[in-house]
Order: structure tokens, then C-alpha cells, then sequence
């Protein structure tokens, strides 16, 4: 075999090696202050025009012992914010995920999900808090319905009837109904990612034409990310809009001590659903996860409001503690 063929053969193996899949590790960060949920969200170069925003990532390198420690390094490394409990949410490995256009190639992420009690400072620069519905704003309900929606809904149900072939019709207005509520279906506030991923199917988000894509000021889809990173994203808000029903996770955006509005606006911005008072406050009572402090809140206007403390107690006494809640409005 000649240089030259060698040299052939060694630039094909190394090529394979490029697009060969790389293990990525993604972090969706959550806190909820003043009764707005937040994720931490970074700045990415080189992206289209209005898509620089994106989620902590970083590679999977050999000075990581884990998976989980090496996200840790890379969020603190890029946010300077520390992690407290953290769960794996979903593994990623799509092709073209990156959105660099490179056919059949491959990009394995595995995401996170992270919960904080409190917002520090990013630290850098190019790291900042931003409300997660200005991503994705047709999630919200705590208002009535998002005005977004009478956006997205006409285009959606137009997409639904191009195919010239009914039974394809039928799925795709099967599925409407199954995601956004139409014909006759409801709307599950769980159903967040498959939401997303209809918008992209249908071709209404920039992230559909990839880095050529380009936001529209005021589109109703929302503010469009970096890479797939609003697809993560959306994930990580059917997690925790499922898991607040079962399990008490809601507790570890909370501060050891608060009082039960706080608690109330805090599931509200989580699910994205208006909830009524006396109904939260009955069945939080029923499920017995708070225990009154003596402790009042100091400095407000009005009467003071008595502060609780979730009660551990109730991890041992049953299997699901969770807050099955009900919206008060669902227009």
C-alpha cells in the first residue's frame, strides 16, 4: 500500500471519527422566584439572528467520573451556579441535532434536570435567568388562554388538511386533538414536548430550518434556542408538571420557610394553570406536606401571613406525596 492510500485511508478513518456520535451533557435548571419559573440559560455564538440563547452544556471528557459529574463541572464552569438536586431527564441522539447540517450525523446529549432554591448570581456574563414561558408562551394559561394561540391554532389545522390522502387528514387532526385540544380532545398540560414537536413537524419554528431559520419579533411560538435546546426544554416542563403530582419535588424551589401563597404561585408557574385558593390550600392540608411554623411574615403590606415548612415526614407515611391539582380555568 502507498503513502497515498495510506494517507486516504487515514483521513477516511478520521472523518468517521468526527461524525461518529459524541456524548454531550445538557442541563435544564430551574428555580422559581416571584412566582415565575426560571431556567439558566447561556449564550451561544454563532448562531442565527435571535437564537443565541441556550441551555449549560458542555462534552463528556475523560477527567469526568461521571455523567452527573461532569455536568456539574460544566455548569458551574459556564453559570457559576452550584447544583443541588439534580435527575437525568431524557438521552438525545437525533441526527443533525446540532443543526450544522452535517447528513446522518449524530449527537448523543444526555440531559439533565436540576432544581435550585435560589437564583445567585450568574456569574458570567453571557449567563442569565429568563422566565421559561418566553420560550414556549402558548403553555401558559395562569391568565386564560394565551393569546398565542389564536396564532399557532389556524396555521396548525391548515397543516392538518393539506394532505391530499384522508386517513393522513385524520392523523394529523387525530393529533391536534390529542396535543392542543382541538376536535373534541382536551388539553393535558403534560403533553409540552409533543406540543413542540408538532410546531416543528408542521414547520412553524425556526429550529425547523435549522441554522437558516430565522425568529420573527413577536412570534407566537415563542423565543427560539440554540441547537435542540427548546426541545430539551420542553421536556424538562412535561417532567416536572407531571412530577409535581406525585412526587414533592415542588418543595425544592421553595425556601425552608413560606407561606402558602407562595406555595400556590410557585405550582401555578410550574403548571401554567390558574388554581383556586381555598381548594390548593384544602388539599395541601389533606396530603399533610406543610406544618405551620411560628414564624410571620415581617415588612409587607396587610395582615401578616403565617409561614410553613414542608414536613418530611410525609416521604414515609405514603408512595405518592404529589399536588394532584386542579385548574381553575382551562379556556
Amino acid at each position: 500500500m502507498d503513502s497515498t492510500e495510506t494517507q486516504a485511508r487515514a483521513e477516511e478513518a478520521g472523518d468517521r471519527a468526527a461524525d461518529a456520535s459524541s456524548v454531550g451533557l445538557v442541563a435544564v435548571i430551574v428555580a422559581a422566584m416571584e412566582g415565575e419559573p426560571r431556567a439558566l440559560t447561556v449564550r451561544v455564538p454563532g448562531q442565527a439572528a435571535g437564537r443565541g440563547d441556550g441551555l449549560p452544556a458542555g462534552p463528556l471528557v475523560s477527567e469526568h467520573a461521571t455523567l452527573e459529574r461532569g455536568l456539574r463541572a460544566w455548569v458551574e464552569r459556564q453559570t457559576h451556579q452550584r447544583l443541588g438536586y439534580v435527575e437525568q431527564l431524557y438521552t438525545f441522539g437525533d441526527r443533525d441535532r446540532s443543526g450544522e447540517g452535517r447528513a446522518g450525523a449524530h449527537s448523543l446529549s444526555v440531559a439533565y434536570l436540576a432544581l435550585v432554591r435560589e437564583e445567585r448570581s450568574a456569574g458570567l456574563a453571557e449567563a442569565a435567568w429568563q422566565n421559561w414561558y418566553r420560550y414556549l408562551p402558548y403553555e401558559d394559561f395562569r391568565q386564560g388562554r394565551p393569546p398565542q394561540l389564536d396564532a399557532i391554532l389556524p396555521r396548525l389545522e391548515a397543516w392538518a388538511a393539506e394532505p391530499e390522502d384522508a386517513k393522513l387528514r385524520r392523523l394529523r387532526a387525530d393529533r391536534l386533538g390529542l396535543t392542543f385540544g382541538l376536535n373534541g380532545g382536551t388539553w393535558n398540560d403534560e403533553r409540552v414536548l409533543e406540543r413542540y414537536e408538532l410546531l416543528f413537524e408542521a414547520g412553524l419554528i425556526p429550529e425547523a430550518q435549522g441554522n437558516a431559520g430565522r425568529s420573527l419579533p413577536g412570534d407566537p411560538t415563542g423565543v427560539p434556542m440554540a441547537f435542540d435546546h427548546r426541545r430539551v426544554l420542553a421536556t424538562a416542563i412535561g417532567r416536572m408538571r407531571g412530577k409535581i403530582k406525585y412526587r414533592p419535588v415542588v418543595f425544592e424551589l421553595m425556601p425552608p420557610e413560606f407561606t402558602l401563597l407562595q406555595l400556590q404561585r410557585t405550582v401555578e408557574a410550574l403548571s401554567g394553570a390558574q388554581l383556586h385558593k381555598q381548594n390548593f390550600r384544602r388539599l395541601v392540608a389533606q396530603q399533610g406536606l406543610v406544618e405551620e411554623t411560628e414564624a410571620v411574615t415581617s415588612g409587607t403590606a396587610g395582615r401578616p401571613a403565617k409561614l410553613v415548612r414542608f414536613r418530611r415526614e410525609v416521604l414515609l407515611e405514603r408512595p405518592a406525596p404529589g399536588l394532584r391539582v386542579t385548574p381553575s380555568r382551562r379556556a
